[in-house]
This record gives structure tokens, C-alpha cells and sequence, in this order.
């Protein structure tokens, strides 16, 4: 394609073999820039700082960035002068949306998605845009970057070189029946939660695994009032009955002994 174009232009002027290179490179960045993409970007879970050089770049280049909740990510793109056009994306809407957005980056648009902090996809929207572009044969890439359970997973002190997440458990149905089904697990297991359910999860935790079980729960990852309280479930439990959990909460569990 290139080769035919250069040979045409030939035809019509002497071309010197330094115009030649610079024509192909200036094709092949057209023909890339041409190609949609969906970029998953992770962004920080408080402080932040906590953002990578190409994340940024990212956000400044693609064609639209499409948030989970638009107030939230305006803070951020704000905070390094970041001026591209947002969309929702959240999981009230993907399941309308996901479809046409990837028509859109077939058609040549390069879109960020990002969630209110850590990486798309990790307890938060992602899974169905991400698989909506695969079956179309959109390129995606995801960027490397925040995301809340690992740092948690080492800074519990628990092993980490194997380990199960597990994510938000069911808030009402399913719940017991999942944690039973956790019982005899022997890798580590996390847990996000909010603050406002984990007295109730680490008591479901001990009625199910009784009180000895090691535990960390951490909270406020990055943030200024970062905590992370490690102990016996009873332990921990007795901890957050006498001080009133706030902020992003994520459980580290022991698991099972064989």
C-alpha cells in the first residue's frame, strides 16, 4: 500500500531517498493513530500520586474517556490538566452501551476507561466492554498500575505466594452460603467490603471459621488515615466494635490449615 502510493508520487516529482523514509514513518503513524483502541487505565486508590507517567499520556492522547462516575474522575484529570471529553460508563448502563462503544473504536476512536480508583474491571465496570471488544476484534490493552488488594495482600503479614480473590461477597443472598463454601480454602483469601457491613462480615467469619482465624483488615489504602489491623478474627472484630470502621476496606484472610 505505502510502496504503491510512494511510486505513484514518483511519477510526479523526484523524490530523494531521505523523503522516501520519512514518507513511510509519517504513513505508519497515520495508519496507527487511524486504529481504535480500548485502553484500561488504572488511576490511584487515594493518594494522588499514585498514577504512572503512560497512564497519563494515555488520558491526554485517546479520543474520549469513558468514567465511572464523572464527578469523581473529573477531580483527577483535573488535578494533571487533563481536558478530553467523558462519558459514564457504570454498571447501570454497560449492559447498553458496551456494544455500541465497541462499534465506535472499530470505527477508529481510541477510548480510556477508567473507574473512580484502582484498575477497571477489579470490582468495577470493565468485564463487559473488555469482552465486547475481544468478540468484535478491537485491540485492548491494559495499563499496569493502582489497585487496593495488593498492597493489602502484603501488608497483612499472611502468605501471598498464593492466595484467592474473592472480590465483594453477595450482600444478602448467597452471602453465608459463599463464605461456608470458603471453609476448608488453604490460600489466602480477600475480600473487599464496606465499612459499613464488615462487623457483620468478620462475625459471619467466626461463626464459620471460628474465632482464631489470623486476619488483616485494611482500610484507607494510600490515603492519609491508612490503617491496617492484624490479629485473630475475635481480635480484629473486638478493634472495629470499639472504633467505627470508615473508608475503603479490604479483609485479608488465613486460609484453612491442612
Amino acid at each position: 500500500m505505502i510502496l504503491t502510493i510512494v511510486i505513484a508520487n514518483l511519477s510526479k516529482k523526484s523524490v530523494s531517498y531521505g523523503d522516501f523514509i520519512y514518507f513511510c514513518v509519517l504513513q505508519r503513524t497515520r495508519a496507527h493513530t487511524m486504529a481504535g483502541k480500548l485502553y484500561l487505565v488504572p488511576t490511584p486508590v487515594g493518594n494522588l500520586e499514585d498514577i504512572t507517567l503512560r497512564a497519563l499520556r494515555i488520558l491526554k492522547e485517546v479520543d474520549l474517556i469513558l468514567a465511572e462516575d464523572t464527578r469523581t474522575s473529573s477531580v483527577l484529570l483535573k488535578h494533571y490538566d487533563i481536558h478530553k471529553p467523558l462519558q459514564s460508563h457504570h454498571k447501570f448502563n454497560e449492559h447498553e452501551t458496551s456494544a455500541a462503544m465497541a462499534n465506535r473504536i472499530m470505527a477508529g476512536e481510541s477510548v480510556a476507561l477508567i473507574s473512580d480508583a484502582g484498575t477497571p474491571g477489579i470490582s468495577d465496570p470493565g468485564f463487559m466492554l473488555v469482552r465486547e471488544c475481544v468478540q468484535q476484534g478491537v485491540d485492548v490493552e491494559c495499563l499496569p498500575g493502582a489497585t487496593a488488594f495488593v498492597p493489602a495482600l502484603i501488608d497483612s503479614g499472611l502468605p501471598c505466594d498464593r492466595f484467592l480473590f474473592e472480590g465483594f461477597l453477595p450482600q444478602k443472598k448467597g452471602r453465608q452460603t459463599r463464605i461456608n463454601a470458603l471453609k476448608d480454602e488453604p490460600r489466602t483469601i480477600v475480600f473487599y467490603e464496606s465499612p459499613f457491613r464488615l462487623v457483620k462480615a468478620l462475625e459471619q467469619f467466626i461463626e464459620a471459621y471460628g474465632p482464631e482465624r489470623p486476619v488483616a483488615v485494611c482500610r484507607e489504602i494510600s490515603k492519609v488515615h491508612e490503617e491496617c489491623v492484624r490479629g485473630s478474627l475475635s481480635e480484629v472484630l473486638a478493634h472495629f466494635k470499639a472504633h467505627e470502621p470508615k473508608g475503603e476496606i479490604v479483609i485479608v484472610l488465613a486460609g484453612a490449615k491442612n
